[in-house]
């Protein structure tokens, strides 16, 4: 597996970077993955064996891009860089049975059953259909444009209306439109869905407004990773200190659904097939503080690591202070 980084000086702008263990090559030719994807796209080549043959300008230490320790700060591994709100942000839930679990223990006041554990088990059912078939859908949402993502390192801000924040620790896919609307993968990442699980538990209706809030993937863009098992771990840290964690797992073994039945429900809207456009799709959350009982507080650190997907994500969250003002609409 290939893990690529994006990075930017502010002398030098932008540019990719390989990774391995303790070092980072930084690449000439293409300033950012976008650029490319595209030129891999055009040049009817796989995006790694580009990526494999750019020029390498110089190594840098992967421990002092990574601390923060360099001019050369870590971008997100994969953007519209021209057009961030060209980037739809999106996910799929009740795909792996712990989220389920957690979703009916928080909506479970008079049914014996939710329709959140009904749709899980829908995917059970008819997730994973045979080869060249489409299967149940899954839960999906809408989490806003390229603009609410952050790198690794950046918070994670909840806003003055929000009923608290929290972390959901998942492997997204990263997908370019190519020129013919038709969907490619560039890639996986760790990432950090970051959800409002207070207002969600009020009422199931307030899922959708409950995942329009910022969210963060990377550090790392794993180019063609095994997706059958991803075992992993999420933890929360207070002033320095590690004050609850757990072992989490994702990829098509822990899941309910295949990943090529996910990817048929998102894609088959034409509205997500236009060409030039970045996807950046969460695939579920395995386990996540909230549902053991954890309230974050401002300076908390979320940490999600899946083995194989290159080094830890890290986002501090940020609780606004100010309180909620009314947003008046004008006449034009």
């Amino acid at each position: 597996m290939l893990r690529i980084i994006q990075i930017a000086h502010p002398a030098h702008g932008r540019r990719i970077a390989r990774v391995a263990e303790d070092t980072v090559s930084i690449l000439g030719g293409h300033s950012t993955v976008y650029e490319a994807a595209l030129a891999a796209l055009h040049a009817c080549r796989p995006l790694a064996a580009l990526l494999l043959s750019l020029p390498v300008e110089s190594v840098e230490p992967y421990d002092d891009l990574y601390q923060g320790r360099t001019p050369w700060q870590i971008l997100l591994p994969f953007d519209q860089p021209a057009e961030p709100a060209r980037c739809l942000v999106s996910g799929t839930g009740l795909t792996h049975l712990a989220s389920a679990e957690t979703r009916q223990k928080m909506h479970a006041a008079v049914e014996q059953e939710t329709d959140s554990m009904r749709m899980y088990r829908w995917g059970v059912e008819g997730g994973s259909p045979p080869a060249g078939q489409i299967g149940a859908a899954p839960e999906w949402f809408y989490k806003g444009s390229g603009l609410i993502l952050r790198a690794h390192g950046e918070p994670l801000e909840v806003p003055p209306y929000a009923g608290d924040g929290g972390e959901e620790p998942e492997i997204a896919g990263v997908y370019l439109i190519d020129d013919t609307g038709a969907p490619r993968r560039v890639g996986m990442a760790m990432g950090n869905e970051f959800s409002d699980h207070k207002t969600e538990r009020r009422n199931y209706l307030y899922l959708a407004p409950s995942k329009l809030r910022q969210c963060s993937f990377g550090p790392e863009l794993i180019i063609d990773p095994d997706f059958t098992f991803v075992p992993g771990a999420v933890s929360i840290e207070r002033t320095g200190q590690t004050i609850w964690s757990k072992e989490i797992g994702s990829g098509e073994k822990r899941m309910a659904h295949t990943l090529a039945n996910i990817e048929h429900h998102h894609f088959k809207y034409a509205q997500h097939r236009r060409a030039g456009d970045v996807h950046v799709h969460f695939f579920g959350a395995d386990a996540f503080s909230f549902g053991a009982g954890i309230e974050l507080q401002d300076g908390d650190t979320m940490v999600v690591a899946f083995q194989g997907f290159g080094r830890s994500l890290r986002n501090p969250i940020r609780i606004s202070p100010e309180a909620e003002t009314l947003t008046v609409v004008q006449p034009a």
